[in-house]
This record gives C-alpha cells, sequence and structure tokens, in this order.
C-alpha cells in the first residue's frame, strides 16, 4: 500500500475501528483479491467488533496498491458514506484507482524433435525464434516466474493475534508505592510518588481493572505481597499488572536487569519480581499478559544526551523540583558490567507473555518532579487515556519512549524509559470507562 495512503488510516484508525462493522466489507474485500478466505478468518477470530476493526486496518495497510481503492468502494457499497468522505478527502489526488489489466501471455511455438534421431538434435544451430508480446502490465510476471514453485508456509507479520482482554474485571493490579525511608536505609523519601500512585491507580481503574495500593513495604513484605498475588486463582481474568514505584539500582541478572528497593533499603531483583508469576509459580496466568511497570533508577548515571537539529524535538519540560530515584551503586556492580551484558544476550526468559517496563535506560537515574510526579507515569498516564481505546500496549510505550525522552531535567539531564517486550500477541486495553476512574 502507498505509504501516502497508510498514514490516511493510521490517522483515521479511532473513527473507522469505532463505526466499521467489519462483517460488512469481508466479502467485498474477498471478491476484490484484497484477502484470502484464511485473512478473513484469522480477522474474524481476533475477537470482538472493535478487536476484528482494528486487526482489519492493520492487515489493511500490508496489502498491495489497490488495497486502499477497493477498501473505499466496500465502505460506498455497504453505506459508509461518512467514511469514505473523510478517507478522500485527506486523498485529493488519490483518484478511483482503475483495476489493472489481465495480461495476455502469448504462447511460444513448439519445434517437434524426431526422437527417432537423437544424434541430429542438435547439428545444427538453434533459430531464434522472435516474440512479439501484446501489451504487457509493469506488474506481468516475468518469463521464468510464470510457472513458480510453490512457496513454503510462513508466519505472516500481519498474522499476529490479540490476547483475550475482554474479561470483566479483566484483571488485578498491585500497586507498591513506597515513600518514606527508613532513615538507616540512607534513601530519600521520594515526594511527588502519591500523586504517581493515584494517576495509575484511577486509570488502571479506568482500564477495568481491580486495583489494591500497597504503601511504604519492606523487602520482605513486597515479597509477600507478591507471593500472595501469584497464590491467587486468576482464572476468570485475563491479565495482571504489577506497578513498583521506589527507588531502585543495578543488579547482577540473567533475565531481567535491576532492582527496586524497599523502604528498609534492601533491594528486590526485578528478575525475582517477574518470577512470583511465571508458569510454574502461578498456573492460572499461564498464556497470559503479565505485565510490569517500574518507575525507579536503573543506576546512578545520569544521561546528558546529544545535540540534535531542532526540528528533531519538541520543547521539552523540566525544572528546579526534579529529583532522581538513584541511589550510589555498590561497589560489586560498575555501570552495566560485563557479565550483565553477557547474560543478557545468552540468556532468554524461560517465562513468556511478560512485558517489563522501564522508565529508564539500565544504569540511568529516573527523575521525577516533587511536585507533578514522575516524567514516566504522568506520560504513561496522559498516553493510556488518549489512546488505550485505539492502539496496542507496544505502540503505547513507544508514545511514552518518545516524549519522555524529549524532557530536561535542570536543562541538561535527560531520561530514556524503554522495555523488555515477550508477549507473544497484539494486547489491547479495554475501552476506558470514565465511571470507573474515581
Amino acid at each position: 500500500m502507498d505509504p501516502r495512503h497508510k498514514k490516511i488510516l493510521q490517522r483515521n484508525r479511532t473513527n473507522l475501528v469505532g463505526d466499521l462493522d467489519p462483517s460488512n466489507v469481508y466479502d467485498g474485500l474477498l471478491t476484490r483479491g484484497v484477502f484470502t478466505q484464511d485473512m478473513i478468518d484469522e480477522i474474524k477470530s481476533s475477537g470482538t467488533r472493535r478487536d476484528q476493526a482494528r486487526q482489519l486496518m492493520r492487515d489493511l495497510e500490508t496489502r498491495g496498491s489497490r488495497a486502499f481503492s477497493a477498501f473505499l468502494e466496500c465502505l460506498r457499497e455497504c453505506g459508509y458514506e461518512s467514511l469514505v468522505s473523510v478517507l478522500q478527502t485527506e486523498d485529493p489526488v488519490g483518484q478511483s484507482v482503475p483495476s489493472p489489466r489481465t495480461p495476455v501471455i502469448t504462447p511460444l511455438p513448439v519445434c517437434p524433435i524426431d526422437v527417432r534421431k537423437p544424434d541430429k538434435i542438435h547439428s545444427s544451430p538453434p533459430k531464434e525464434v522472435p516474440l512479439y508480446p501484446t501489451e504487457v502490465d509493469i506488474a506481468s510476471p516475468s518469463p521464468e516466474r510464470e510457472s513458480p514453485k510453490p512457496r513454503q508456509g510462513r508466519t505472516r507479520r500481519d498474522s499476529i493475534q490479540s490476547y483475550k482482554m475482554d474479561a470483566s474485571p479483566c484483571g488485578l493490579c498491585l500497586i507498591i508505592n513506597n515513600v518514606e525511608f527508613e532513615q538507616y536505609s540512607d534513601l530519600k523519601d521520594r515526594k511527588g510518588s502519591d500523586i504517581d500512585s493515584d494517576k495509575l491507580k484511577r486509570r488502571f481503574k479506568s482500564l477495568n481493572f481491580d486495583v489494591v495500593v500497597k504503601r511504604n513495604l519492606k523487602h520482605k513484605q513486597m515479597k509477600q505481597e507478591l507471593s500472595a498475588l501469584s497464590k491467587t486463582d486468576h482464572s476468570n481474568y485475563d491479565c495482571c499488572v504489577i506497578i513498583m514505584l521506589s527507588h531502585g539500582t543495578e543488579a547482577t541478572h540473567s533475565r531481567f536487569p535491576g532492582a527496586v528497593y524497599g523502604v528498609d533499603g534492601v533491594p528486590l531483583p526485578v528478575q525475582d519480581i517477574t518470577n512470583y508469576l511465571n508458569g510454574h509459580k502461578c498456573p492460572s496466568l499461564q498464556g497470559k499478559p503479565k505485565l510490569f511497570f517500574l518507575q525507579a533508577c536503573g543506576g546512578g548515571e545520569k544521561d546528558t544526551g546529544f545535540e540534535v537539529s531542532p526540528d528533531e524535538v519538541e520543547p521539552c519540560r523540566g525544572g528546579a523540583d526534579d529529583q532522581t530515584d538513584a541511589i550510589p551503586v555498590s561497589s560489586s556492580s560498575d555501570s552495566l558490567s560485563m557479565s550483565d551484558e553477557v547474560d543478557a544476550r545468552a540468556t532468554l526468559p524461560a517465562s513468556s507473555d511478560i512485558l517489563v517496563s522501564y522508565s529508564t535506560f539500565p544504569g540511568f537515574v529516573s527523575w521525577r518532579d516533587t511536585k507533578a510526579g514522575s516524567w514516566y507515569v504522568e506520560t504513561l498516564d496522559r498516553i493510556l487515556e488518549q489512546n488505550a481505546a485505539t492502539d496496542d500496549l507496544v505502540t503505547i510505550l513507544m508514545m511514552v519512549n518518545d516524549e519522555v525522552s524529549q524532557n530536561s531535567a535542570k536543562g541538561l539531564y535527560k531520561q530514556m524509559p524503554g522495555s523488555f517486550n515477550f508477549l507473544r500477541k497484539h494486547l489491547h486495553f479495554q475501552a476506558p470507562s470514565h465511571s470507573k476512574s474515581t
């Protein structure tokens, strides 16, 4: 599909997903050759009407040059004049594309060979046979491709399914918010973290999660809460979310880097946190997405960024009230040690369906405004509010990465969020309900 048409579909995805009943256009797209029956069946298996519409839009962008005009024709036939008008208004030069002419292939003349005289077969040089092809379409196959060999089956990029996310409630969400630290821990109180906690509590309630908030937990208490969550029966849920708001540091790892501090100054490795919900310890979450959001430092380094042209970034935020969630890194681990790098490359998580979203790149500090909350949580909350109904989680997190990367603390320091993604499918939250956001 023409990149221009892709952008038109992407800009209007909210309206298309909201208004279109995909079952009305399946037959038209099938008869026009935009999709095969197998592709249609795959889209139908995506779930609800909105899920099917969303999958249809993604798949449509992967089809050929006529897909956009064929889609408009189907919409017009099914009475979606308003959608046609909007899409055509943004495509003034993209008039209806005529169907390509079917190429006419002229067979080559066959010269019989006398098999009774094999010694005469090559007795004279072969004569050149002039070819006068009829009008050939640009997309016509070359002679050597007229009878292609059967291709081996492969998994199409556009065939990725979406997780089932329609249970009510959708799942459990545990927020551990460590604000006030013991004096002997040498860790400062995290002013502004309650703002983060309140935002995320409202946001995930609006996404139809049952939310539990635990405040100021010591290392042992964090483990107890995570253990209790792993022993809960999640059979009637589709997802589980854990949010950690605390100080953080680096830690030796083989899967997920970093560690989160209890208020007593004892760190709990992120790898141990994710293990509580793996397939062995929590069988009722097998095959279901387990999401971890970590607002904590990954180490003590401060990122000063690099210079780019002014038109590549938007005006940044940040001020005198910015603090970090960093603590001094222990002498046993320099910033991202060589052993950590080797482990991260050599070992993959045994558990699937896990996504860990970090507020900052491993080894670096994470910034928090004492009055407005952390950059990461503030941005995540806002983009979830704006895009949860239309975009999948990975796309949302890329938007968060982009916005946070443009902030500056004290006019100098930068922050880059990121994630370790081991999900197998697209994840779309339920459409936010404002009635649940309080």
